[in-house]
């Protein structure tokens, strides 16, 4: 059984960073890529970035692109995201997710999932 634990997230000015790091409890061979992934109140669960565990191929979302950066610690099973110049409709709980297809933008497409950690972007 694969869990992801999120953490990092808080309440931080906008134009501040955030570090989100994700922790899995094994990185299962069968998975192929880790995602980030946020949820505002009313909203859907929207794509932010994903990474794939060996080459490290990278794609983001438009909104994030330049502002944001995903990586992957392979030896700590953990992939985190770099959250930069944050503005306040970055306001969200973000959740990771590790899944098997690339690339891979839509939720449906990832078998594990982490409980979310709250990120607030005050103006």
């Amino acid at each position: 059984q694969v869990q992801l634990v999120e953490s990092g997230g808080g309440l931080v000015q906008a134009g501040g960073s955030l570090r989100l790091s994700c922790a899995t409890s094994e990185r299962t061979f069968r998975s192929f890529a880790a995602g980030w992934f946020r949820q505002a109140p009313g909203k859907e669960r929207e794509f932010v970035a994903a990474i794939t565990w060996i080459s490290g191929n990278t794609y983001y979302a438009d909104s994030v692109k330049v502002r944001f950066t995903i990586s992957r610690d392979n030896a700590k099973n953990t992939v985190n995201l770099e959250m930069n110049s944050l503005k306040p409709e970055d306001t969200a709980v973000y959740y990771c997710a590790v899944g098997s297809r690339w690339p891979a933008l839509e939720p449906y497409k990832y078998d594990y999932w982490g409980q979310g950690t709250q990120v607030t972007v005050s103006s």
